[in-house]
């Protein structure tokens, strides 16, 4: 089933749901249009039947999955369960994660699993499991840990069987609406790294792989020294001097384009730190341009070097900071395509041999500017290429921020449909 038709029967079936008067007990917040019954109040192993994972190595290679707390691990010969679906939760280590397990499947010994008792709904139980917080069972002081007696005894509500396979297709129909984004999200992502590393040429090369139709000429490799001036000042203002509310003017904070910031910097619509109490005019030769190029020139891992290219500003003025390197352009290059060019790894890639450090990694101005960069002569191949990127990063945002709805939708209902 499609995302348009999940989000469709999930429009369905939560027209169905009522919220309930306040100061009634033992009823949820949510509920299901038809039932008025207080939920009982029980312990968790009288629904749920919850076994011990087994050692696998005597087993041979197989078809049967074998999971641990972190999911699925490998497939082997026999079935630890073969007819009945479970949940499994984990008794060591990620004890906060339950997930569905469906016949046959084999759990390792950090993995409890558990399997429905009587006539209780797995769709319910898995969503109850999701909303109790685990980690106030644990009982270990080092490495987290559960339990069976401790999963047995928590106190939970049950409602009849009915009311909870409503419950249960309810988040089914969020679970698979969920999942269905999240495999388009990957697979946009997965796109997106696969084209970044064949729209640029590779090291040697002096074309791409893919290419728009209609450009045949050969690339131009200079040193990025040659075509961007590295004069343009920085401060060195630490984040306990910038705010979110109000200020003059804005800062680029190198944690921000390490963390947050795609390789286009858009001021509209990116988040920005003012600097507090800052003036324009202390800051006059620093103030940055559109099209400036800003590198992050120290990280805790390879990803020193991660640039942005500065877009949308007007009439507003904007600096880079702390561990910050600007680049302006010399030349005449289209709007995007150096954001894009210079985080993909036909750049980065050189980078990597160049960074100097241990526990913090580093690079020198002096070392970027000998860097080589190669970029498509004609104007309107580079225009193509970073007007294709941006639009395909637009739509991968649109489906992380659907993500992130669906989850904050999740989140809500597992703490108001359950008592």
């Amino acid at each position: 089933m499609n995302s348009e038709k999940q989000s469709t029967n999930l429009q369905m079936i939560l027209r169905e749901v009522n919220r309930v008067g306040e100061g009634q007990k033992n009823v949820p917040k949510l509920r299901f249009k038809g039932y008025e019954d207080a939920w009982e109040q029980r312990k968790l192993g009288t629904a749920i039947d919850v076994k011990s994972g087994k050692d696998y190595k005597h087993l041979d290679e197989g078809d049967v999955p074998v999971y641990g707390t972190g999911g699925y691990m490998l497939s082997v010969s026999e079935a630890l369960e073969n007819t009945r679906d479970a949940i499994g939760i984990g008794r060591k280590g990620t004890i906060d994660k339950p997930f569905v397990l469906k016949a046959p499947f084999w759990t390792v010994d950090t993995l409890f699993y558990g399997i429905p008792k009587e006539n209780n709904s797995l769709s319910f139980l898995y969503s109850l499991f999701q909303s109790i917080n685990w980690k106030l069972y644990d009982e270990s002081t080092g490495v987290p840990s559960l339990s069976k007696t401790a999963i047995d005894g928590v106190t939970i509500k049950l409602t009849s069987e009915d009311e909870q396979s409503s419950i249960g297709e309810c988040f089914e129909s969020v679970d698979n609406l969920i999942t269905l984004h999240q495999r388009k999200y990957d697979a946009l992502k997965s796109m997106k790294k696969t084209l970044l590393s064949k729209m640029f040429p590779k090291n040697g090369e002096d074309v791409p792989e893919i290419r728009f139709k209609g450009f045949t000429d050969a690339w131009e490799q200079r040193k990025l020294g040659e075509v961007l001036d590295f004069s343009l000042k920085t401060n060195s203002l630490s984040r306990s001097m910038l705010n979110y509310e109000e200020g003059e003017l804005k800062n680029i904070h190198y944690g921000d384009i390490l963390m947050d910031y795609g390789p286009i910097l858009n001021f509209k619509t990116d988040t920005i730190p003012y600097i507090t109490e800052g003036k324009v005019e202390e800051f006059t030769s620093q103030l940055l341009m559109n099209g400036d190029v800003v590198f992050a020139d120290a990280a805790e891992d390879e990803s020193v070097g991660k640039a942005i290219e500065i877009n949308g500003l007007e009439e507003q003025c904007l600096v880079s900071g702390l561990h910050t390197i600007v680049g302006r352009p010399t030349i005449k290059f289209a709007e995007r395509f150096l954001g894009y060019y210079i985080n993909s790894n036909s750049y980065h890639n050189q980078l990597l041999p160049l960074m100097q450090g241990t526990k913090v990694s580093s690079i020198s101005k002096t070392t970027l500017q000998k860097t080589m960069i190669i970029y498509p002569k004609v104007n309107s191949e580079q225009l193509k290429i970073g007007s294709f990127f941006y639009c395909l990063e637009s739509i991968i945002t649109l489906h992380q921020r659907k993500l992130e709805e669906l989850k904050n939708m999740k989140k809500t209902l597992l703490q108001q449909m359950f008592v």
